[in-house]
């Protein structure tokens, strides 16, 4: 982990590289192109990009009738106004005919920092997953968000991909991750419990992993970046190998990637699964390393839930 760079800015240079690479990429933007870095595709091809102002519900419904036209939209702005505002509009014009849009909200969890509860988005996952035929992945880093944004645009069919504002640690390298929708990544062996994050929480997670084998605790770190369709197989697997599994995310537990987890779990191979994550409350403002730390969602903090979750077991 050698550098911090946010999902946000991947984002944007890599919307800047798809604007000579695909001519059918579009970009649009709700006033925000500045702080979701689709600026950077604005730059390269202007006359493919559309700030289609502080009205996010027509922008999906315009991104819904440029996907009928052969184009593949990107429609960005914050997660709360994305997944919120224009939920209606995702619903009924992009999962319901299931068309090829692109919905790539920044800003999500509460890293958001100073701007406070009203535009943390700690509910986004859950409304998105809720959706038939929509796609929703969550990137752990920078590397990660570059691989999800090349597959998205060949991707037929609705995708949500959910991006931060903080910079966080690069733990993939660019050379040798691949990366597949619906499959998860194994990062570290374990024999004694599973630990499965997503999104930023992965190389919080990799830390804490790291700290539990000191104390002879051999933790098995899986990345889910798909929450939907979620990776079954390796959640299984998890589960009748490990006998006890870890969720951690910066998202609500309730509807997010602990609930997902749970629900193969339970139909699959019932095992205790302990959820991390934002306990059905609203975030506040602050900075991002404070806010981690008041909603237990440091190294230490998951440390001490995985020990606890041993317990269970």
């Amino acid at each position: 982990m050698t550098k911090n760079i946010a999902t946000r800015e991947a984002y944007g240079k890599t919307l800047a590289k798809l604007a000579s690479e695909n001519k059918n990429v579009v970009v649009l933007d709700a006033d925000l192109s500045k702080s979701t870095k689709t600026a950077e595709f604005k730059k390269v091809c202007p006359e493919r990009f559309i700030n289609m102002g502080i009205a996010e519900g027509n922008m999906m419904g315009v991104a819904a009738g440029l996907s009928t036209c052969d184009k593949i939209p990107f429609a960005s702005t914050f997660a709360v106004f994305a997944t919120g505002r224009a939920f209606e509009q995702i619903r009924n014009s992009i999962c319901y005919p299931n068309l090829n849009v692109k919905v790539c909200a920044t800003h999500a969890g509460i890293t958001v920092g100073e701007d406070g509860g009203s535009h943390q988005s700690v509910e986004d996952i859950s409304l998105m997953r809720s959706l038939p035929n929509m796609t929703v992945i969550s990137p752990s880093d920078a590397v990660e968000t570059e691989k999800v944004i090349e597959a998205v645009a060949k991707y037929d069919g609705p995708c949500y991909v959910r991006l931060g504002r903080a910079a966080v640690p690069v733990i993939n390298d660019n050379e040798d991750y691949k990366f597949e929708i619906g499959k998860g990544v194994e990062l570290k062996e374990g024999s004694d419990i599973t630990v499965m994050a997503t999104g930023i929480m992965v190389s919080t997670c990799m830390e804490a992993c790291e700290e539990l084998e000191k104390e002879g605790i051999k933790a098995r770190l899986v990345n889910i970046h798909t929450i939907k369709p979620i990776d079954k197989c390796i959640i299984e697997k998890a589960a009748k190998e490990t006998g006890c599994i870890v969720t951690v995310e910066e998202h609500s537990i309730i509807g997010g990637l602990g609930s997902a987890v749970c629900e193969v779990a339970s139909e699959t191979c019932p095992v205790p699964v302990v959820r991390v994550g934002i306990k059905d409350v609203f975030g506040q403002s602050g900075k991002p390393a404070e806010l981690l730390e008041a909603y237990g969602l440091t190294k230490k903090d998951i440390v001490e839930k995985v020990k606890e979750a041993m317990k269970l077991k």
